[in-house]
């Protein structure tokens, strides 16, 4: 991000609105995608959202500009939106017992795609440019969805474009408890949107790192991540999944105060290792903890509602870094984030006390 930030000759507070955007319309698409996956099938959505990302990835190889940077941004978070309900719905049809653990095996496969990704930014930062990388992403993406296209078992089918919008909100906000459930990993995700979008930002102005050592201590995100989300599934098929989040919510927003206020870098490091394994756990959990409420018949287009509400919240995250980093500083930025998870965590405990 600083190298785009320089390249584009844009202030922090502008990158921040561009990744909003991304945001936005991959929370948007969540809930359509989510609703026609149940009503037609998973690979209809599925299909044409890894061929839309593909685009995407192109574009970011190819345009120019910042307008060519923000036409980038809509277009992959648009096939991310249609990909990402019907590809969870999916695995949980498939895992119903094990629906924590096929989850969390799932969002691993973020952070090794993160990890990987974060070597190919040294390497792209030290050898050649930040766009570098886009194009061989986009060529293996294209490779991929034709793949998948062969190897989906399920038919292709267009039904009515009709969305119940009224139904599926009726259900995720049937009670307080699901209402206090649906508030608390909605600031989860605000704090997610501000902390990954702008983390190696936050290391290189707060903390001194270059940008290559920046890039090599966001890998230790990712690389935390790959193990712990599965092990935070598994566990949540066996305990209250409830009781996880707030312990993973608790302890990322304990590393987050840290982090805010050390400069040893061994302490540093110490706090990005909690942040991850904390922050991490919540992915399966809270995609788990809505399936497990919805209808079998609605699946996804629950699962679609709940992500739509907490990836707007997401898409503010961003924003909110940018504008706080470039009038006050990213330790005040990185402070509020973590009082939002003390907020989260608390909420959570209600509603685990409760049932």
């Amino acid at each position: 991000m600083p190298t785009i930030i320089e390249e584009l000759q844009i202030t922090e507070a502008t990158a921040g609105i561009a990744l909003a955007l991304f945001q936005g319309v991959y929370a948007v698409t969540q809930y359509p995608g989510g609703e026609y996956s149940d009503r037609w099938t998973r690979a209809t959505l599925i299909v044409p959202g890894l061929g839309i990302l593909v685009l995407g990835f192109a574009t970011f190889g190819l345009a120019g500009g910042l307008a060519g940077f923000v036409a980038a941004a809509v277009i992959t978070g648009l096939g991310k939106g249609l990909f990402a309900i019907p590809s969870r719905a999916l695995l949980s049809d498939l895992f119903v017992e094990r629906r924590g653990r096929a989850l969390g095996l799932y969002a691993a496969g973020t952070d090794l795609g993160g990890l990987v990704s974060s070597g190919l930014a040294i390497l792209a930062l030290t050898y050649a440019t930040w766009r570098t990388p886009f194009l061989p992403v986009a060529v293996v993406l294209a490779g991929l969805t034709v793949l998948y296209a062969f190897w989906s078992r399920e038919g292709y089918a267009v039904g009515s474009p009709e969305l119940h919008v009224s139904g599926t909100l009726r259900r995720l906000f049937a009670s307080a408890e699901q209402r206090r459930t649906l508030l608390a990993f909605g600031l989860f995700y605000f704090m997610v949107g501000g902390v990954i979008n702008f983390f190696p930002t936050y290391l290189i102005e707060a903390k001194g790192f270059d940008q290559q050592l920046a890039s090599a201590t966001f890998a230790i995100v990712f690389a935390v991540g790959i193990t712990i989300k599965p092990v935070a599934g598994g566990l949540s098929d066996r305990f209250r999944r409830e009781s996880i989040a707030v312990v993973g919510m608790l302890v990322a927003a304990g590393a987050l105060a840290v982090l805010s206020a050390v400069e040893a870098r061994p302490l540093i490091y110490v706090s990005v290792v909690a942040l991850a394994a904390g922050y991490k756990t919540e992915f399966p959990l809270a995609d788990a903890i809505i399936m497990d409420n919805a209808p079998d018949a609605d699946r996804g287009a629950d699962l679609g509602g709940a992500r739509a509400l907490f990836l707007g919240a997401n898409a503010l995250g961003p924003a909110y870094v940018g504008i706080v980093a470039t009038y006050a500083s990213y330790v005040a930025a990185f402070a509020g984030l973590a009082v939002c998870l003390v907020v989260a965590a608390g909420l959570l405990y209600w509603d685990a006390r409760k049932r």
